[in-house]
């Protein structure tokens, strides 16, 4: 989450007239993430986020609304949209000459931590589980928006600028990896609804147990061990001496919900390549074509790089 578009109180004012949430009290931008225009209002019924969408448009958006709400009236700890006075979820909001789309959602209690101990990780696991199940009865697909032609296309703009910055090693292994990756196909694999993006700053925490899973604006059909391969990459790998036992407490904590099937077994070690690269690629184009805003976090794509070669033992 960041803050590209900004806002006034009275832009946020105007946007809660749709609403019965009461009259905005406070609002402070939040700068964590890299995706959207995310923003805590205060009203006079409590605490909410309000999120001003900046790549996505009317179109896709509804896809997410719906899912939050299914998620959250299955129990899932989500967020759930709130409905404006007409019925509708999203509000319209002019930046410039550019219109864009946003919603309003419940805050979740709980916090965001920078690394998760094994108790964590094991309730990270069991919540993973959980979203896979609750959302095993939502009707609607979505394709992967990150797929191989993603793949290929970003590489492809990143390549150039990677043997510039990071030298012909790294861009070498750039396009072995994406060859590597080209013909493989997972449609076999259990699937359903994945999250896609669940890393330590879309999970949230009481202690050590999870209060909240927020941000489900890469979620899409997939096999679930797509998204235990990402979680992994993103929680567990440390790149230390105590990778394995994190990565079991991760795994230990979903199957105690939801238990692995042998072929999802065997699919992981090269989904976790797949997901570390699909990673890199995309921090490696944030910080080559870097966007303005008024609150921006770009992450270190040599993070992924370094995750990357871990599993492929180098």
């Amino acid at each position: 989450m960041s803050v590209y578009t900004e806002l006034t109180h009275e832009n946020i004012s105007n946007i809660l007239q749709d609403y019965n949430l009461g009259i905005l009290l406070s609002f402070e931008g939040i700068a964590a993430g890299i995706e959207n225009s995310n923003f805590f209002i205060d009203t006079e019924q409590g605490r909410f986020v309000l999120t001003v969408f900046e790549r996505m448009n009317e179109q896709e958006l509804p896809y997410f609304m719906r899912l939050m709400r299914h998620l959250a009236a299955k129990g899932l700890p989500c967020p759930d949209v709130m409905q404006r006075r007409d019925g509708s979820l999203l509000f319209e909001v002019q930046d410039g000459d550019e219109r864009k789309w946003g919603c309003v959602v419940s805050c979740l209690s709980g916090k965001t931590l920078d690394v998760l101990n094994t108790r964590q990780l094991h309730a990270s696991g069991q919540a993973l589980a959980q979203l896979h199940l609750a959302g095993e009865s939502f009707a609607e697909q979505r394709a992967n928006p990150t797929g191989t032609i993603w793949l290929q296309e970003h590489v492809d703009k990143v390549l150039q600028g990677t043997a510039k910055a990071y030298g012909d090693v790294a861009a070498n292994l750039l396009r072995n990896e994406l060859e590597n990756h080209r013909e493989q196909s997972w449609g076999d694999l259990p699937q359903g609804v994945i999250h896609g993006d669940l890393f330590v700053d879309n999970i949230l925490f009481d202690g050590d147990e999870v209060s909240g899973i927020i941000d489900f604006y890469y979620a899409h059909t997939a096999p679930w061990v797509m998204d235990i391969a990402i979680s992994l990459n993103a929680q567990a790998v440390m790149l230390n001496h105590d990778d394995d036992r994190r990565i079991q407490a991760f795994l230990s904590g979903y199957e105690s919900v939801r238990e692995l099937q042998e072929d999802e077994f065997q699919a992981l070690p090269t989904l976790l390549r797949l997901a570390a690269l699909r990673f890199w690629v995309s921090r490696l184009y944030d910080a080559l074509f870097p966007r303005g805003g008024a609150m921006t976090q770009t992450k270190d794509p040599e993070e992924y790089r370094l995750k990357l070669l871990f599993h492929r033992g180098e």
